[in-house]
């Protein structure tokens, strides 16, 4: 099947993230669930990446003190914590926060989901970096930590921290972020359906349902009234 053959046949919903944004997980949980809902439309869901913050250094910061100085107290930081863990219960997820050890920079974990693409396991991978960073408090300034995850999802370890070594695919990843800025998204998640619409924020899963489905409808019926080249 043909790139462009692929294009018709699926609906391309990009979701544009960070591994270091609660909401991003949310989002991830929402739109499983909101694919149950639009179950009839067949989807090609990819991981575009974006950073919150591209200057943490590579072994990031004390979480906590990290996020005091960027919210300004730690009343503040408490009561934003209390809003999104309230949020990830509801979605089944149950948030260590307080086990992170540390915000980081999040370049090499975007360029693994990269390298996750032509195998197929982006999806996989993502959930499970999510999974390491928010329920189990893991370090994902660790190159390591990281290799192992590749491992579990099918990649070859040992050529992940290779790879993480380098600097194979930091422009690429860069690069991506910028398109991302340039369209306008500032804020993640966000949700790109049919390389045309943009759904913002962790909405609830009947919106994206919504969302999806109208788009689907939408290409579909555009394809139905589509002149054939050379009649």
């Amino acid at each position: 099947m043909t790139d462009d053959e692929l294009k018709k046949s699926v609906l391309p919903i990009d979701v544009v993230s960070d591994v270091m944004c609660p909401w991003c997980f949310i989002g991830k949980r929402r739109l499983a669930n909101a694919l149950e809902k639009a179950a009839d439309v067949p989807v090609l869901v990819r991981w575009r990446p974006f950073q919150l913050d591209a200057t943490l250094p590579p072994e990031g910061k004390d979480y906590r003190r990290y996020h005091e100085d960027k919210f300004g107290s730690a009343e503040k930081v408490d009561a934003l914590r209390a809003r999104v863990t309230e949020a990830g219960r509801a979605e089944g997820l149950d948030f260590k926060l307080d086990a992170i050890p540390r915000a980081p920079n999040t370049l090499n974990a975007h360029r693994l989901i990269r390298w996750a693409g032509p195998v197929g396991a982006q999806n996989k991978l993502v959930e499970l970096l999510f999974s390491l960073y928010f329920l189990e408090g893991a370090d994902l300034t660790d190159d390591a930590v990281l290799a192992e995850a590749a491992d579990a999802c099918g990649m070859a370890k040992d050529r992940a921290l290779e790879l993480l070594a380098t600097d194979q695919d930091v422009e690429a990843v860069q690069t991506d972020i910028a398109v991302a800025q340039r369209m306008g998204i500032n804020s993640v998640p966000t949700f790109v359906i049919a390389d045309r619409y943009a759904v913002v924020g962790a909405q609830e899963a009947d919106t994206l349902a919504r969302a999806i489905r109208e788009a689907w409808i939408e290409r579909s019926e555009q394809a139905e009234f589509t002149v054939p080249s050379g009649t």
